[in-house]
């Protein structure tokens, strides 16, 4: 036993046991952070982010990542979004950690051209049989379908694998489909295969933005699910390795000039040339506060709680070679609100339990929160005071309570959603901050998380004590202050996804080997994606 060791003993074994407890993919965000996840990758749920719409500042968007680390290049089936699972973003208005409001997204696959052998074909106007063919096939014979320029019709021929969905929303008890206004199919957009095969991805990305209605007629709904450009960025090697930052590069306790520039990356962006799977849903929110009214951001009402959630079936049947069956009820496999709670503060060995659970049950692991291991390996590591136990300074990030919601509003049960108070407006791209909260803007992480939020470091400095008062404000950081690709300022916000032939996986400095995207700026706004491949190096 433990007590019968020698002191020095003791101090060795207490030291391994913190090592070993810490969480094995902090500040991963959510990419493979769970024993179960890590089994199960098309239902790791890699990001949530909700923020007011930065140019509808009457909606709220929630953008759910899942299946982590995609290769750009590996075909031939690429990414699809698994079918078999259901895909639900939740949303509390009364402030008890129970959805009042779901969305829930699920897809169908059909493969339309069984003897080809992968998912998505196509070049120029389509290529046929030379003179040369040998028979049966005649010269003239279509070969390859022209390239891929639509989602439907003419176009879209090269798609073999094609994925529709359909998305529900589940309020008051009442489940209402939302649908295209015409009633046509909604369409996954599939991987960015290469110039070739999609000679414009951009293009062929935005028609995979939907307008959506319900029962009642028109609303301002909007959906996009595809393959995306991973917005998350971090230096994932350093911090695995025992939160070895490289400080030759400024992580670790950054410098003031580090630490001041939000596009600065002095150290490799692990994230970067991966894709993910994204679904992005922007909704009104006089649809999802509890009196159906917005309000300003002094008003309880105005704040609200989100997470996502992936479920399977309870029951799964492999009957090769003919098709699985699944059935029954579906069972919660993970799920996502902040970006550091099950990553930085909940322990292995709880991790596959809390990934089940309902937010109501987080009491059960409120130790994890209150007394968070993480900070005391902060302290080891780099010397840095931080707060005695309880920390309730924590609490903003598990229950209602200032700085998000506003004074007055009913703190709730402890759980893990990710609190947005929609009075706040959204701020402009120049005056946006990485740090969000930390540095003043009141839009960013934790109210809420944007695309753009540097949430490694946030919630680095929130373990270690940044919201118990200046004392503990230490600039922690890995280095890496932006993701390498600019993501957009229009819905669906994030960037398009990599070409498959002509992107890869850069490190600081490197030139890169393939066509760069245009990029057009104007005055005061941030640079947006007009065509062209993946970017190959940091500029």
């Amino acid at each position: 036993m433990l007590t019968t060791k020698p002191i020095i003993g003791r101090g060795l074994v207490m030291s391994l046991s913190l090592l070993m407890a810490v969480p094995p993919a902090a500040f991963a965000s959510s990419h493979r952070e769970a024993p179960i996840t890590a089994l199960d990758h098309k239902a790791d749920i890699t990001d949530f982010y909700a923020f007011v719409s930065y140019d509808h500042p009457d909606r709220v968007t929630f953008i759910m990542n899942v299946d982590p680390f995609l290769e750009p290049s590996n075909g031939p089936n690429y990414f699809p979004f698994d079918p078999t699972l259901l895909y639900q973003i939740k949303v509390d208005n009364n402030f008890d950690a129970q959805e009042d409001i779901s969305f829930r997204i699920q897809f169908t696959t059909q493969i339309r051209a069984p003897q080809v052998f992968q998912a998505y074909v196509g070049a120029g106007n389509g290529i046929n049989a030379p003179a040369n063919s040998p028979a049966p096939v005649a010269p003239g014979t279509p070969i390859v379908p022209p390239a891929i320029t639509s989602l439907t019709g003419a176009g879209s021929a090269g798609i073999n694998e094609l994925q529709t969905y359909t998305v529900q929303m589940v309020k008051n008890g009442r489940t209402i489909n939302l649908t295209k206004p015409d009633g046509s199919d909604l369409i996954a957009v599939p991987s960015n295969v290469g110039p070739r095969t999609m000679p414009n991805y951009t293009a062929l990305a935005q028609q995979g933005i939907y307008q959506l209605q319900g029962a009642g007629g028109a609303s301002d709904i909007r959906i996009f699910a595809g393959t995306v450009a991973d917005p998350f960025y971090i230096d994932l090697g350093a911090s695995f390795d025992s939160l070895n930052f490289r400080t030759s590069a400024g992580g670790g306790v950054l410098s003031a000039a580090a630490d001041a520039d939000d596009h600065l990356n002095i150290a490799p962006n692990s994230v970067s040339g991966f894709n993910v799977n994204t679904i992005a849903i922007e909704v009104p929110i006089s649809m999802l506060t509890s009196d159906g009214q917005t309000h300003p951001a002094t008003d309880p009402k105005a704040t609200i709680g989100s997470w996502g959630t992936t479920s399977r079936h309870e029951f799964t049947i492999r009957r090769s070679p003919q098709q699985e069956l699944d059935f029954g009820n579906f069972y919660q496999v993970q799920r996502l609100a902040n970006p550091l709670i099950n990553e930085l503060l909940i322990g292995t060995g709880s991790k596959d339990r809390w990934s089940q659970e309902q937010p109501k049950n987080d009491a059960q692991f409120a130790a994890y929160d209150l007394d968070p291991l993480l900070a005391r390996v902060f302290n080891a590591v780099y010397g840095i005071a931080v707060p005695t136990p309880p920390r309730t300074d924590l609490l903003p990030l598990v229950t209602y309570a200032a700085p998000i919601a506003a004074p007055g509003t009913p703190t709730g049960p402890v759980a893990d959603l990710l609190r947005l108070n929609t009075g706040v407006a959204p701020t402009a791209y120049q005056n946006r901050k990485r740090l969000g909260l930390l540095a003043g803007d009141g839009a960013g992480f934790p109210n809420g998380r944007r695309v753009t939020d540097d949430v490694l470091d946030i919630a680095a400095r929130a373990v270690a004590g940044a919201f118990a008062g200046a004392k503990y404000s230490y600039p922690i950081g890995d280095g890496v202050n932006s993701a390498d690709v600019p993501t957009q300022e229009t819905f669906p916000y994030i960037h398009y996804a990599y070409s498959g032939r002509d992107s890869r996986h850069i490190d600081v400095g490197e030139t890169g080997c393939g066509e760069q995207p245009t990029l057009s700026t104007s005055v005061g706004a941030a640079p947006t994606n007009q065509g062209g491949n993946a970017i190959c190096a940091v500029q």
